[in-house]
């Protein structure tokens, strides 16, 4: 495998399949500091069935249209947005702690509870340490922040609010980012 995945990084190949003929190995190259690979997947040809749609999709991403339209790009994308790591991340984000304080106020309303301790519960007692600390849980909760960071903004662009003095009275309009608003009157 690291002579595969050196041959990759020397030729600039994001992807290297690896086989001795009954097992196949698809491994997604990154081209970081070290030069690191990630297992995507792995067929067992002796253990596929044509029964399985598990099966049939998996050998969908070896065929040629497949590749063509770029279907092992999107396998990869979506293993890593279901990673223990990306999950772990997302639990601990402020919105999914502000739906799991209101379900906890459901069960017990009389009990008063902090983010902060839903937040040290589920980091100290729930998840595995694993899932919490690691180069990879780190790069899940950057990628997790940029994402939140930017749909706020987008968010906050959607609408901007300017006040326009209007004979004497301040009026609120409300526009787009990208249209012109005119001041006074």
């Amino acid at each position: 495998m690291k002579q595969a995945i050196d041959y990759a990084a020397n030729q600039g190949t994001d992807w290297v399949v690896l086989t001795n003929g009954l097992i196949w190995r698809v491994y997604k190259v990154t081209f970081a500091k070290p030069i690191e690979c990630e297992l995507v997947l792995e067929i067992d040809f002796s253990a596929l069935t044509s029964k399985s749609a598990k099966d049939i999709e998996s050998l969908y991403l070896f065929a040629k249209e497949g590749w063509m339209k770029s279907v092992l790009g999107e396998y990869h994308n979506q293993k890593q947005a279901l990673s223990r790591f990306f999950l772990g991340a997302t639990l601990l984000t402020d919105p999914v702690l502000e739906v799991i304080r209101r379900e906890l106020r459901r069960v017990s309303p009389d009990v008063r509870i902090d983010i902060e301790e839903i937040k040290f519960a589920l980091a100290s007692e729930v998840l595995k340490r694993e899932v919490m600390e690691g180069q990879k849980a780190d790069d899940a909760r950057k990628k997790i922040a940029r994402v939140s960071q930017n749909a706020l903004r987008t968010k906050s662009n959607k609408e901007v609010k300017a006040t326009v003095v209007v004979a004497g009275e301040t009026v609120r309009k409300t526009a787009a980012p990208d249209m012109k608003q005119e001041e006074g009157a």
